[in-house]
């Protein structure tokens, strides 16, 4: 019987010891935007803000007012319907901008939950 519990101790210890060093591994991130959602960082929320843009009033640079960031579809991210000549510009931490197509003003920030 202790010849059973001092080999189960023994594996256990083993067990213990081998999942502790493959946690200990370091993360391979094979690409940024991977890297980004994982540590939490926000590079269109973080740039706006340093820059000073990432308010109402602010100006949405360019290569934000469109492409990946805008909203097509607001009726599923349960929005009303953009007035004409805006459209919503979705942000890196979930908010809603609601951006003037033309100038990239932002009129309005929906802040997401």
């Amino acid at each position: 019987m202790k010849k059973q519990l001092g080999t189960l101790f023994v594996c256990g210890i083993l067990a213990l010891s081998c999942a502790t060093a493959v946690s200990a591994q370091p993360q391979d991130h094979h690409d940024q935007e991977s890297h980004d959602q994982r540590s939490g960082s926000h590079p269109m929320y973080d740039r706006g803000h340093s820059e000073g843009w990432y308010k109402k009033g602010g100006h949405v640079p360019a290569e934000y007012n469109g492409g990946t960031y805008e909203v097509t579809d607001w009726r599923a991210n349960h929005l009303r319907q953009p007035p004409h000549g805006y459209h919503y510009v979705r942000s890196d931490n979930g908010d809603f901008l609601l951006v003037a197509v033309t100038t990239g003003v932002i009129a309005s920030i929906i802040a997401s939950h």
